[in-house]
């Protein structure tokens, strides 16, 4: 799907290594499945750290980051970037030693029961006020799944609600706070980080980006376009769009990637996620070529992330090129299977080198 009529022509774009920062790369054999794919293309990563059990404490991230280092290919420069999941029974002490030594780079807070994983995740915002005091004190981000719990409000609905509702009530109580609203889905949301974006960011995923809510009933129900926050109208695809390529300094990417095995994604009540690691740079690159803007891919992949975090950019590079590459329509762990998202994008866009610094 495009909003726009005329793409953009060149042959090919270098810029410098981007960052995903927002990546699920689950644990044991999954990991070392797909862990392969986002260091094809990234140099660094914010892990999610909704395992089972999830990551709550400075101990339990630690080594989980050593396990995917340890599924690292030889030779890989990729460096993972470990996040806190939040609960009502957070310690505030452990977090900000976690932070002080390195280990956390940002904390997740999960409204209990929004998405995968989340049933450990926080039920009111009021029960981790003196952690969020604690994280403004330090500067340690954090990172939100904006989305209400409330049953009683549309799906579709949920992520505005969240911005009414919460968010709202959150920047005031805690100007000092640095905030990530990610996986945005809708234009109210990209208005009101823009409203906000002395204090926020936002990242945009590569679905989001191609595809609305029509797109997960086209022909019959399409369960592996289904994730959360679910796609919403066109238009508010079109805003994502806007945003995304727009150069301005509070969007960045994330993408996203969610596996799941495909008898999990096509049961009679399928999990909420979309794989797209393998794709992502190549969906990327092909909806800013459709919006004329790979001009500023750069901006918005390399160096929009580090600066909101407040790291380096990347100093080597990538080359983009306009030609079709070999992505597998899925990847095998074991016996199961994980469904490759967009793998169509790798028919006009390839990563074709990472260029070192």
């Amino acid at each position: 799907m495009s909003s726009s009529d005329s793409t953009t022509k060149s042959a090919a774009v270098v810029i410098r290594q981007p960052d995903d920062w927002h990546v699920h790369l689950r644990d044991g054999e999954v990991m070392a499945a797909v862990l392969p794919h986002t260091a094809a293309q990234f140099a660094r990563a914010i892990v999610m750290p909704n395992l089972k059990p999830p990551v709550t404490t400075t101990a339990l991230a630690e080594a989980y980051r050593r396990r995917i280092l340890a599924a690292l290919q030889p030779g890989s420069r990729f460096q993972p970037l470990m996040t806190a999941y939040l609960t009502d029974n957070t310690d505030p002490a452990d977090i900000a030693d976690g932070f002080k030594r390195g280990v956390w780079v940002a904390a997740k807070l999960y409204p209990a029961g929004a998405t995968t994983n989340s049933q450990a995740g926080v039920t009111d915002i009021a029960r981790i006020h003196s952690v969020l005091a604690m994280m403004e004190k330090i500067g340690m981000p954090i990172l939100l799944h904006g989305e209400v719990t409330d049953h009683s409000v549309d799906i579709f609905d949920r992520e505005t609600v969240f911005l009414e509702r919460i968010l709202g009530k959150l920047l005031k109580d805690f100007p000092g706070l640095k905030v990530v609203l990610e996986h945005i889905t809708t234009a109210e949301a990209a208005d009101f980080v823009r409203a906000h974006a002395a204090q926020m960011g936002a990242t945009i995923t590569p679905h989001h980006l191609m595809i609305n809510r029509s797109s997960i009933f086209e022909g019959g129900v399409r369960p592996h376009l289904y994730c959360l926050p679910i796609a919403k109208r066109e238009h508010h695809r079109l805003a994502l769009r806007k945003a995304a390529t727009s150069g301005e300094a509070c969007f960045f990417l994330g993408t996203d990637t969610a596996p799941h095995f495909v008898h999990l994604k096509e049961a009679a009540c399928g999990c909420a996620g979309i794989f797209n690691a393998p794709t992502a740079m190549q969906c990327y690159a092909q909806v800013f070529a459709e919006e004329n803007a790979l001009d500023r891919l750069e901006t918005f992949a390399s160096l929009n992330g580090p600066r909101f975090y407040g790291m380096p950019a990347n100093t080597a590079q990538i080359r983009l090129e306009r030609k079709a590459a070999a992505v597998p329509e899925t990847v095998a762990v074991g016996n199961d299977s994980i469904l490759v998202f967009a793998t169509e994008a790798a028919g006009q866009w390839s990563v074709a080198e990472v260029v070192p610094a």
